[in-house]
């Protein structure tokens, strides 16, 4: 579904991206980890069109969507959580996830049932300023508000980020539950344990590059990846 080839991308003169070729296939978990400053969010940036490739190619669908501005991509089914939620603090919950819908304004009422079940507080909060929501409900929030444009592929950049650990089992049982639903998922995530195994395969990011690639239970049992990443 997705294929990133020999892709190099920079900011200014600095290179991020170093010669990285990723797949994903349709209805997959991936996910990538790695250090920080390792790339891994400048990879979603460029399938999301917000960073331009300099080199190499992406490809949805065998289309090449590389120098495509970020709403047409959004229009042919990427959408992306980014990380710290970006939410629209001043904005009520329900707002938040009309700005998630603006080309498919038409699924405006299905999308948002969609999202309540997923998330029953939020329809609890609807009228509520995402601003005052805990970090939990907002990173529901932007997992919904990313729903709202019916991706065929979603992106999650640290979407367990500063949350207690009750509720990031909620999200990753939320993310698997996405994915039940058709949903093609790549998630970035300081988490490596639950990413992986949450994950069918999996990407270890270091210095731009693709360090190691396996699928999620062979990278879980290399000694390398749990020294480096999994704290043993």
């Amino acid at each position: 579904m997705l294929r990133l080839e020999d892709v190099h991308a920079f900011y200014g003169n600095a290179e991020a991206l170093r010669g990285v070729n990723i797949e994903v296939g349709q209805g997959e978990i991936a996910c990538m980890i790695g250090n920080n400053g390792a790339g891994k969010s400048t990879a979603l940036m460029a399938i999301s069109g917000i960073v331009k490739p300099r080199t190499g190619r992406i490809l949805f669908e065998d289309r090449v969507i590389s120098h495509l501005p970020s709403h047409e991509i959004v229009k042919l089914g990427i959408s992306q959580v980014p990380e710290g939620r970006r939410i629209f603090p001043r904005l009520t919950v329900r707002e938040n996830l009309e700005m998630g819908a603006f080309l498919h304004s038409r699924d405006m009422h299905v999308n948002c049932g969609r999202v309540y079940s997923l998330f029953p507080i939020l329809k609890e909060r609807e009228r509520q300023l995402g601003g005052t929501l805990s970090g939990g409900e907002q990173q529901m929030l932007a997992i919904g508000r990313a729903l709202m444009s019916s991706p065929k592929m979603l992106l999650l950049d640290e979407p367990s980020l500063g949350l207690a650990p009750i509720i990031v089992s909620k999200i990753f049982k939320t993310i698997r539950e996405i994915n039940e639903q058709g949903v093609t998922i790549l998630l970035v995530e300081q988490n490596a344990r639950a990413a992986l195994k949450l994950s069918r395969k999996g990407y270890v990011l270091e210095s731009g590059r693709i360090h190691v690639r396996g699928s999620g239970v062979e990278l879980l049992e290399q000694e390398e990846v749990r020294k480096a990443y999994l704290g043993e």
